[in-house]
C-alpha cells in the first residue's frame, strides 16, 4: 500500500461524499433567483427550457473533460495544478489570483449574505441580525473545516439532502398548481420578444447557476480511489443536478407562467406562497438556507486548497502552504480565506466583485480544459483510468461555446468584462512583485 507523508491530505472521501460535494457546490442560490433573469431574456417557456438544457448538456461535457483530467490528476488545487503544468506557473497564477482570491471568497461573501437573509427571515428576526448571522455562518464553516474532510463531508451530506429535499418541494408545489394545464408551460409569451444577443446572453446565468461542478477537482487530493471515484462522483452528481434543474424551471413556468416567472424577484417564495400561503414561503426560506450554508461550506474548503497550493508553490504566502499533520487540514489557508470572506461581506463589495470575475471564472474553465490537449499530446502513452467519450468533440464544443458565450456576455455588458480582464492584467505585475520579493528575502 502506498503511504502518505504526515504533511500530505488524507483520502478520507468516498464516492457518495464526492458526489455530493458536486451537487452541493453547483446548487446554491442560483436555481431560486435567477430563472427569472433568464426569463426576462426569453419570449417563451420553451426558451426557456432550452437554455437550461443547452446549458445542462454544456456543463455535462465539460464535466466529464473534468473527470480526465481529476483522474490524471487527483491533486488538491484543481484547475491551477492542470494550468501549472501545461502552461507555467504565471497563467496558474492569474487563475489562482482570479479565483481564489476574488471569486471563490466573493462568492462566499455574496451567498452566505443571501443565507443569512433567509434565515432570519424564516425565523422571523430582525435585519439587523443578519450581518452577524453572516459573519457567525463564516466562522461555524471555517471551525468545522479545521478539524479536517471527514467534518466538512458529514456536515456537506446532510446541508445537500436538505437542499434536495427543498428542491423536491417547489417540483411538487408546481405540478399542483398546473391543474392539468401542463401545455400552457410552453405557449409563447407575445408580449416579451427579445433579441437574439440578449438570448444568448441569457445563457451566462444559466451557466452560471451551473457553475462550481469543479471543487471537487479542487479537493481531488483528498478522495478516495480518485481514477475511479472522480469520474463516477462528477457524472452522477451533475446528472442529478440537471435534472433538478430543468423540473424546478418546470415547476415555475407550470405554478407562475412565463410572464409571471419574469417579473418574480422571488420565483422559489412565490410558488410556495401561491399554494400554501406564508408558512409555505417560510418553508422554502429554511430550504434555501441550507442550500446557501452548504454551497459556503464546499466554497470554502475548495479555495482553501488552491490557496494552500500556491503557497506551496511560493507565489503566496508560503504559511498558507502549511498542512496541519494531524487534521489533514490546510488550517492556515482556511483562515485566510474565511477572514477575507468575512471582509467582503461586512464591506458589501462583493457584488460588483462577482460580476467582474464571472467572465474570469469561465476563461479558466475554457483553458483548464484546453490542458486535455496537451495532456493528451504530451503524454499519449501514459495510461489513463479514464477518458473524455467523443474526444475530441466534447471538449472542442465547450470551449468554443463557453468562449462564444462570454463574447456575447461581452457584448451586452461590455463594462463588467472589461473589468474582469483588467483584473486577471493586474494579476501580472503582482506576480512578477510577488517573485522579486520572494527572491529577496533570505
Amino acid at each position: 500500500m502506498l503511504t502518505e507523508p504526515a504533511n500530505a491530505y488524507a483520502r478520507r472521501l468516498n464516492t457518495w461524499d464526492a458526489a455530493m460535494i458536486v451537487i452541493g457546490g453547483v446548487i446554491g442560490a442560483g436555481i431560486f433567483i435567477t430563472p427569472a433573469t433568464v426569463a426576462q431574456n426569453t419570449s417563451s417557456g420553451t426558451q426557456v427550457l432550452i437554455l437550461w438544457a443547452i446549458g445542462g448538456l454544456l456543463t455535462l461535457a465539460g464535466v466529464l473533460c473534468y473527470a480526465e483530467l481529476g483522474a490524471r490528476r487527483p491533486q488538491a488545487g484543481g484547475i491551477y495544478v492542470y494550468l501549472r503544468e501545461a502552461f507555467g506557473l504565471l497563467p496558474a497564477f492569474l487563475f489562482g489570483w482570479t479565483m481564489a482570491l476574488i471569486n471563490y471568497p466573493g462568492s462566499v461573501a455574496a451567498v452566505v449574505t443571501k443565507f443569512a437573509v433567509y434565515f432570519c427571515r424564516a425565523l422571523g428576526l430582525d435585519r439587523l441580525y443578519e450581518m452577524p448571522v453572516a459573519v457567525g455562518a463564516i466562522v461555524f464553516i471555517v471551525g468545522i473545516n479545521l478539524f479536517g474532510i471527514r467534518a466538512g463531508a458529514w456536515m456537506q451530506n446532510i446541508f445537500t439532502v436538505l437542499k434536495v429535499m427543498a428542491i423536491a418541494l417547489l417540483v411538487v408545489a408546481g405540478m399542483v398548481l398546473a391543474h392539468g394545464q401542463l401545455g400552457l408551460v410552453l405557449v409563447p409569451d407575445t408580449t416579451q420578444p427579445v433579441s437574439s444577443w440578449a438570448f444568448a446572453g441569457a445563457l451566462l446565468p444559466v451557466l452560471f447557476a451551473y457553475g462550481g461542478f469543479h471543487y471537487l477537482n479542487d479537493l481531488a487530493g483528498e478522495v478516495r480511489n480518485p481514477q475511479r471515484t472522480l469520474p463516477r462522483a462528477l457524472g452522477m452528481g451533475m446528472m442529478g443536478v440537471v435534472v433538478c434543474y430543468l423540473l424546478v424551471n418546470f415547476a415555475y413556468l407550470a405554478g407562475l407562467g412565463h410572464a409571471g416567472l419574469a417579473v418574480s424577484p422571488a420565483p422559489a417564495a412565490d410558488l410556495m406562497q401561491k399554494l400554501f400561503g406564508a408558512h409555505g414561503a417560510t418553508v422554502i426560506e429554511i430550504g434555501i438556507a441550507c442550500s446557501t450554508f452548504g454551497y459556503c461550506s464546499i466554497a470554502i474548503a475548495g479555495g482553501a486548497r488552491v490557496l494552500q497550493t500556491m503557497g506551496a508553490d511560493g507565489v503566496f504566502f508560503r504559511a498558507t502552504g502549511h498542512v496541519d499533520p494531524r487534521t489533514r487540514a490546510p488550517q492556515i489557508a482556511l483562515v485566510v480565506l474565511g477572514l477575507w470572506a468575512i471582509v467582503l461581506t461586512v464591506s458589501g463589495s462583493f457584488n460588483q466583485l462577482l460580476n467582474y470575475t464571472t467572465v474570469g471564472e469561465w476563461l479558466g474553465h475554457v483553458f483548464g480544459i484546453g490542458t486535455l490537449f496537451w495532456y493528451r499530446k504530451h503524454f499519449i502513452d501514459q495510461p489513463a483510468p479514464y477518458r473524455v467519450p467523443f474526444y475530441p468533440l466534447l471538449p472542442l464544443i465547450f470551449v468554443i461555446t463557453v468562449f462564444g458565450v462570454i463574447v456575447a456576455s461581452a457584448i451586452h455588458a461590455p463594462g463588467d468584462a472589461g473589468m474582469s480582464l483588467l483584473i486577471i492584467a493586474l494579476g501580472v505585475p503582482v506576480y512578477y512583485g510577488w517573485q522579486w520579493w520572494s527572491h529577496k528575502r533570505p
